[in-house]
């Protein structure tokens, strides 16, 4: 406990973590103050990023980079996936649909890319291992297709093809579930020979106890869930005073704050030459959001949520869900980063942010 409090003493950063009591007070006491709860949120957030990072740094110290970007990853997504299963019971399918592509393509362009141009900044090339990469992006191709199918057999408006594709989404839904638990098994237990770190990186600080680490990702998880919740609340009104459309709000706005914790972490690993934990936050995150997350909210849907939800995705997010399963296995799949590869990935996820920003209003 004592380093703990010596870290947030001696990083400023640390320091916003007063907004955490403050926002949630805020969230009790004014409700209605959407645009002001936006921003307490928002400054809350980062500090928690914070933490999480260095505690997931902690562990992966301690179990490997594979273990810990796995690791990171979930604890990420726990907090994206409270907060759609509180949409879920609103029965705002749409804000759910738009986290879960926003989350994908942020994750394999946004963090990916960024990863690859601040550790390229520092380091000529750096390399990692692309076995890892490709298991990933093989992962997140199979859950690209799970979505297109029921997405396109939702195209025709017969209630027969109605009720076809929420059958077909109730049946992909478990197979991904089953997909990406033998995916676990391959990478973690039977090949795990594989998936071995490209190199070990820096020696940064030192680590903390893994006590103290898991005790600090278990607490920081729960207080980014209460922030989060209170910033989706506020999140929707405080776009529109902002001039920001839903879609953009839900592609963009919601992925990046939500998966602050995991940016960090990715960020912080990339600048240390450990690219094997930034790969597999990155790409780790995106193919356990659509080959867990989403197959758990339909089934959650049949029994939290006012109907069931499916699969279908409007043509404009499946497309750049596929986009972004494509780049990211093209820049991951010779093991070797620069920062201009970096460039590359974020150039494609600046293009859908501007698309979605300056979409027309009635396209919205």
């Amino acid at each position: 406990m004592n380093q703990l409090i010596h870290e947030i003493r001696r990083n400023p950063l640390f320091w916003l973590l007063v907004f955490v009591p403050v926002v949630l007070v805020g969230a009790a006491l004014r409700p209605d103050s959407y645009t002001l709860l936006f921003v307490l949120s928002v400054l809350a957030i980062v500090p928690l990023a914070g933490l999480l990072s260095h505690a997931t740094e902690s562990v992966a110290a301690k179990t490997g980079d594979t273990v810990g970007g796995l690791l990171n990853a979930t604890l990420g997504n726990l907090t994206e996936l409270i907060i759609a299963l509180a949409a879920l019971r609103a029965g705002q399918y749409m804000l759910v649909k738009a986290s879960i592509a926003g989350a994908i393509v942020t994750n394999s362009l946004f963090v990916l890319g960024a990863s690859f141009l601040i550790g390229g900044l520092k380091y000529h090339v750096q390399e990692f291992n692309r076995s890892s990469a490709r298991l990933q992006s093989g992962l997140l191709f199979l859950a690209t297709v799970a979505l297109l199918v029921p997405s396109a057999a939702a195209g025709a408006e017969s209630a027969l093809a109605a009720g076809f594709a929420q059958q077909l989404s109730l049946g992909l839904a478990m197979l991904l579930i089953v997909a990406y638990g033998l995916g676990m098994v391959f990478s973690l237990k039977t090949h795990r020979e594989l998936f071995a770190s490209a190199e070990h990186g820096e020696g940064g600080e030192t680590p903390w106890p893994i006590g103290l680490a898991l005790a600090t990702l278990a607490g920081v998880t729960v207080l980014v869930a209460l922030v989060s919740e209170v910033f989706v609340e506020s999140v929707q009104e405080a776009a529109k005073a902002f001039g920001m459309s839903p879609a953009f709000v839900g592609f963009i706005v919601v992925a990046l704050v939500g998966g602050a914790a995991e940016m960090v972490a990715a960020f912080s690993a990339a600048r240390k030459n450990r690219l094997d934990l930034s790969v597999g936050i990155a790409m780790g995150s995106a193919a356990q959001i659509a080959l867990f997350v989403a197959p758990v909210l339909v089934l959650a849907s049949y029994v939290i949520g006012p109907s069931p939800m499916g699969l279908q995705f409007w043509p404009g997010a499946v497309v750049m869900v596929l986009i972004a399963t494509v780049t990211a296995s093209m820049v991951t799949t010779s093991g070797r980063s620069s920062w201009f590869v970096g460039v590359l990935a974020l150039m494609v996820y600046l293009t859908f942010a501007m698309t979605l920003y300056l979409l027309p209003p009635g396209l919205r």
